[in-house]
């Protein structure tokens, strides 16, 4: 059945989940009500879950891990898995023209400075009139506040959450409080929000075609360099890997 977990293949010791089409199973586990946490897996990450038992932990109790990162799509196919990358900005706006099709599906934005989810949200709820916006709030929150937003949510119920916190606070994020809107998709969508707000700019097709947006990331944000650094790390575990088979 289509809400059922799909079939998966290791990178770096978590799973890669082998779909055609991600947006129509999570949109049956939508239409299912069939709470979901969606994993977003780049190199960075997938290293960064090596050293950190606790965010490896959660990417493989994740219900959909997608191959968003072309170093991550590079990697299967070495190991004969031939599957196309799924951005994970991408994913999020195709689910989010589904959810202006469907009835009592809100949506909410959280994460990013100040005002930049709400500006998401406006510029969402142009694209698609039929949008329901659950609410938003931005990322820099007071422990006190951060107890006011967690009210918020349970109050609120939306059905579709984007988390914008970046990696790895957001899976955390996720993981700890998933519990509050059971019933929900929850994507952690990185700096998608700032790309929504048009604060930032997404790398052009040219550069994403031919596996190239990490480095008009690093042009765009040079301080990026020393996390770059597990851009070639990956590379070298992923050749190291497939020839000790």
């Amino acid at each position: 059945m289509m809400s059922e977990k799909p079939e998966h293949f290791p990178v770096l010791g978590v799973p890669v989940h082998l779909l055609d089409d991600y947006s129509s199973w999570l949109i049956s586990r939508l239409e299912r009500r069939m709470g979901s946490h969606v994993v977003t897996l780049n190199a960075e990450m997938a290293m960064q879950a090596e050293g950190n038992p606790t965010l490896s932990e959660i990417i493989r109790s994740a219900e959909l891990v997608i191959p968003d990162g072309s170093g991550v799509v590079l990697y299967l196919r070495l190991k004969g898995r031939r599957l196309s990358r799924c951005p994970g900005i991408e994913l999020a706006e195709t689910l989010l023209r589904q959810a202006g099709q469907l009835e009592q599906c809100p949506v909410f934005f959280f994460g990013g400075a100040p005002g930049v989810a709400q500006t998401a949200a406006e510029v969402w709820r142009g694209k698609i009139p039929g949008v329901a916006i659950a609410g938003t709030q931005h990322g820099y929150l007071s422990p006190e506040a951060e107890l006011e937003f967690i009210q918020t949510l349970k109050d609120l119920q939306p059905r579709l959450i984007f988390v914008g916190l970046g990696v790895p606070r957001q899976e955390l994020w996720i993981a700890q409080h998933r519990h509050l809107c059971p019933q929900a998709i929850w994507i952690g969508v990185g700096g998608s929000l700032d790309i929504w707000a048009g604060i930032k700019s997404r790398a052009p097709a040219w550069f994403r075609d031919n596996h190239l947006e990490w480095l008009y990331r690093l042009y765009q944000e040079p301080w990026r360099w020393r996390r770059m650094m597990a851009l070639p790390q990956f590379a070298l575990k992923a050749v190291v890997k497939n020839y000790q088979f």
